[in-house]
């Protein structure tokens, strides 16, 4: 017996969508999700995504001459510390630096077999002394003849040690800068920077026209040419006469050696300024001054280095006002 239904069953094309199908074509008809949209997160109206977009990736660190992290920590000029790297006395994660190394900052060193302390040089802050040195004190930390050295009569220092800008022979007195800075010694000393050098120099005699005039123009040492930018002459009377001589280098001796190229035998000499930096009476030989905010800011700026210092009604360096009397 055939029963027959009703209603006709749906046609195949008419039959209503099933739940997941419906599902499925609400999904088709939404609006593509951006990439950098988490799921699941939703747009405010009127005000953009409401999301982050993915943050972009820190740059790659450049890795730096190991000499010049050295001298950044304080522990000498760069020449100094090639030396050091020759002799075997600095090691670079265990294994024994060569000149040319460069370093990261996950990097580990060691000098004399201590572990190297290293900081970002944004946040050291610079210092620079201004030393009188006298007569008869060496510009090194230990003389295996004993003599007294500069180093003895500096302030003590936390992270670092004082590296000498430059160097005064035992015989020559006058302005010695010291720093805590490896990069700015290193860049003062320079001669690319062309940084003054002014001394004050006793000839004995009277040196001819002629001389003064050569040693103007240029005069060969056994190093190279060399020359005075400015010879000025500053009194005297007897035997001897003082001039002011000016330099934009810094070799060994060189002062003397100038002179004594032209027949000239120099009986006193003097440093009176280096760079903008100007002895004047204080400090007394054998002591020390801190340079000022502005000193040490035009100092940075002919070594080519961002300032630090910046005015302050709290800055140390700047002076106060003292009261009226009564």
């Amino acid at each position: 017996m055939t029963v027959q239904a009703k209603h006709p069953p749906w046609p195949k094309a008419t039959r209503p969508p099933r739940q997941d199908e419906q599902a499925q074509a609400r999904a088709e008809q939404r609006p593509q999700q951006s990439p950098n949209r988490p799921p699941g997160r939703r747009a405010a109206k009127g005000k953009g995504p409401a999301w982050r977009p993915q943050q972009a990736r820190a740059p790659e660190v450049e890795a730096v001459r190991l000499q010049k992290v050295l001298a950044e920590a304080g522990l000498g000029s760069r020449r100094t510390l090639e030396g050091w790297i020759r002799d075997g006395r600095v090691r670079v994660n265990g294994r024994l630096a060569r000149l040319g190394d460069r370093v990261l900052p996950s990097d580990q060193i060691s000098v004399d077999g201590e572990a190297l302390k290293r900081r970002p040089t944004s946040r050291q802050k610079i210092r620079v002394l201004a030393y009188h040195k006298p007569e008869g004190q060496v510009v090194t930390r230990r003389d295996p003849e004993g003599r007294p050295t500069i180093f003895r009569h500096l302030p003590g220092i936390r992270d670092g040690r004082w590296i000498s800008v430059g160097r005064l022979d035992l015989n020559t007195a006058g302005l010695l800068l010291v720093t805590n800075h490896g990069e700015l010694a290193n860049r003062l000393m320079h001669p690319s920077r062309q940084v003054e050098r002014e001394y004050a120099v006793r000839i004995q005699g009277e040196p001819p026209e002629a001389a003064l005039e050569q040693l103007v123009q240029g005069v060969q040492l056994d190093d190279g040419p060399a020359r005075f930018e400015e010879i000025v002459e500053s009194g005297g009377s007897g035997a001897n006469r003082w001039f002011h001589v000016l330099l934009v280098e810094g070799r060994n001796r060189e002062v003397r050696r100038l002179w004594e190229a032209v027949g000239c035998a120099v009986s006193r000499l003097k440093r009176v300024r280096f760079g903008n930096v100007i002895l004047g009476a204080r400090p007394s030989p054998g002591q020390w001054r801190e340079v000022t905010g502005a000193e040490l800011n035009e100092l940075l700026a002919l070594a080519g280095l961002p300032p630090q210092w910046r005015p302050g009604r709290n800055d140390p360096r700047r002076p106060r006002p003292r009261p009226e009397p009564g």
